[in-house]
């Protein structure tokens, strides 16, 4: 059954993806736009396996993986240690509580001037934006799933002898997994829009760039095929992380020991 709804997923998925590719190449072929904005989806395809065979796109794809992984890795363990915290300390989580709400609505790139002020242009600015992005959504996450774990559960682990940190680690963390994925997915989602913008608008970071530094490059260049080459990665570096990354950890994980919220 959920090979079934798995195989419909994406064969609608084809099939709308199929449909606009034919109008757009419909369009672009009768030159109803101008070919320099609008170009053929065989220029795209052919500009963007020019840049994968010169190795470019993959190094730049490389260099923003590498730099959102550092970024999940940071925003992922301190969102886990300050909702810890929030669990051992009343006045800690109201503390912690209030900050989310002044500062979660913030996107990071509003944070911009401060952070070049506080940091710099460097890598670390850019970390510093994902870290931003997704650590916020993923305590508000965690939290929530804190939250859920009945009463009784922790009475047991009393009852068993675990003090407060056994009790987090062994009963609140495995019981809010759910809560943690969801959270870990919209932080991943935020964070690679944030870093593609952060890219755009710092440049090359250290000599390097990545995916928004690559755009950037083809937007001063006036190549508009490169542009839509580079967005189309994007695109299914996004799909594939969503569909295929987070879903086979959920798949081996929460749907399997019957954990979905």
């Amino acid at each position: 059954m959920k090979n079934k709804v798995l195989q419909n997923k994406y064969i609608n998925r084809i099939l709308w993806i199929s449909i606009f590719a034919v109008l757009w190449q419909g369009v672009a072929v009768n030159e109803i736009f101008d070919p320099m904005i609008f170009p053929t989806i065989n220029r795209i395809i052919k500009s963007l396996y020019a840049a994968i065979m010169e190795g470019q796109m993959i190094q730049e794809t490389v260099f923003s993986l590498a730099m959102i992984g550092k970024g999940l890795v940071i925003g992922f363990f301190s969102a886990m240690i300050l909702s810890s915290l929030c669990i051992v300390s009343r006045t800690f989580h109201g503390l912690l509580e209030s900050i989310i709400a002044v500062v979660h609505p913030l996107p990071g790139i509003a944070l911009l001037p401060l952070i070049i002020l506080w940091i710099g242009t460097g890598k670390k600015a850019v970390i510093f934006i994902i870290v931003h992005s997704i650590m916020w959504p993923m305590l508000l996450n965690i939290l929530a799933g804190f939250k859920a774990v009945p009463k009784e559960y922790k009475e047991v682990g009393r009852i068993f002898g675990l003090n407060q940190i056994g009790i987090i680690r062994l009963i609140m963390i495995p019981r809010s997994l759910p809560y943690i994925l969801a959270g870990l997915k919209i932080g991943w989602s935020r964070a690679w829009r944030a870093l593609i913008s952060a890219e755009m608008i710092f440049g090359a970071v250290g000599g390097e760039g990545g995916l928004g530094w690559y755009i950037f490059q083809k937007r001063i260049y006036m190549d508009t095929v490169g542009i839509y080459g580079g967005l189309i990665m994007i695109i299914v570096i996004g799909v594939f992380v969503e569909d295929f990354i987070f879903s086979m950890i959920e798949n081996r994980t929460i749907k399997k020991w019957g954990m979905s919220i």
